[in-house]
């Protein structure tokens, strides 16, 4: 680990993947994708290498399968989860709930319950997660609390307040996008889950959890 000279940690060989859940395909804007767009620039403050994939622009189907065939798209997805050291979730809320391509997401993690490394440590083990949630009511906790439980079960490891959300007034049409400033708190606490994520994955990098 080194320090820049602008006083910005330095998290070398460490990556970062946000999976982003809207309902609407590229090009179409996005508070979800903006969110995520922010993630990363956290991460990469940080020295963290980081990607973005629209989860809804790829061909994932439904289940809870490593691969469901016919040009299923998800096991290439599901590998660049593997090969990274944190996973960022950004969903919006609909209905008071996570999207559905963000629930879809989760089912298909479902597999991995059944799978192990060469020591025999669930294969999610050492992974790190986050979580972005934007909405226009609120709910953001309860969403929250669904997807980390959820990660939680199928092996990533969750950080001190690794999340980051903004949700507007209740039964306005603000969206996030539509801000002309990023509100101070999202900022912040969007740099605090890349900080804590990071900080939380690099010690996972040097010492992973006890094999079986």
């Amino acid at each position: 680990m080194t320090t820049s000279t602008s006083g910005t940690t330095s998290s070398s060989g460490l990556t970062c993947l946000v999976l982003t859940c809207t309902l609407k395909p590229s090009p179409a804007d996005s508070s979800s994708e903006l969110l995520g767009s922010q993630v990363l620039d956290a991460f990469r403050a940080r020295g963290v290498d980081g990607s973005m994939e629209r989860v809804v622009d790829h061909d994932v189907r439904f289940g809870v399968t490593t691969d469901e065939g016919d040009g299923d798209a998800w096991p290439t997805l599901r590998e660049r989860v593997l090969a990274a050291d944190v996973l960022v979730l950004v969903t919006p809320i609909w209905l008071g709930q996570p999207s559905s391509v963000c629930k879809m997401v989760l089912e298909r993690f479902d597999a991995g319950l059944g799978e192990s490394d060469d020591d025999g440590r669930p294969i999610m083990f050492g992974k790190v997660a986050g979580v972005g949630v934007v909405g226009n009511e609120d709910g953001a906790h309860h969403v929250c609390a669904e997807l980390f439980q959820a990660l939680g079960d199928v092996g990533f490891t969750i950080p001190a307040q690794a999340a980051t959300y903004w949700v507007g007034e209740a039964m306005q049409a603000v969206d996030y996008r539509d801000l002309d400033t990023t509100p101070e708190k999202t900022a912040s606490t969007t740099e605090l889950l890349a900080r804590n994520t990071t900080h939380l994955a690099r010690l996972l990098r040097s010492s992973n959890y006890p094999a079986a």
